[in-house]
């Protein structure tokens, strides 16, 4: 965790990289990434619930739910190569931050 120090040693540095008109831009910059990626984790982690439901109904066979899963790995960056299901399903539900994953 970072300190009162810490970030003020950073935000020095920052101010001096960058100077005072930069840093406004900067911030808007990290807090749009930071909300895309936190929105792309959320529609992962619907995705995900609903290919598991979808494939304990039977709507999918396993090679419909390996396309799948593969696709929310990459958008996870999750690289799925030689990875099985199970490996793959345990490293999407890491890089997921809510308590509620998905089960196989």
């Amino acid at each position: 965790m970072i300190g009162t120090n810490e970030l003020l040693v950073i935000l020095a540095i920052a101010f001096l990289l960058f100077g005072a008109n930069k840093l406004p831009e900067l911030a808007r910059n990290l807090g749009r990434s930071a909300a895309e990626f936190e929105k792309a984790k959320r529609e992962a982690e619907l995705e995900l619930i609903e290919l598991e439901r979808k494939y304990k109904e039977g709507l999918y066979n396993k090679s419909e739910r390996r396309t799948k899963l593969e696709k929310i790995a990459r958008d996870l960056g999750i690289d799925p190569s030689e990875k099985s299901d199970d490996e793959l399903l345990d490293e999407i539900n890491r890089a997921l931050p809510k308590a509620e994953k998905a089960e196989p």
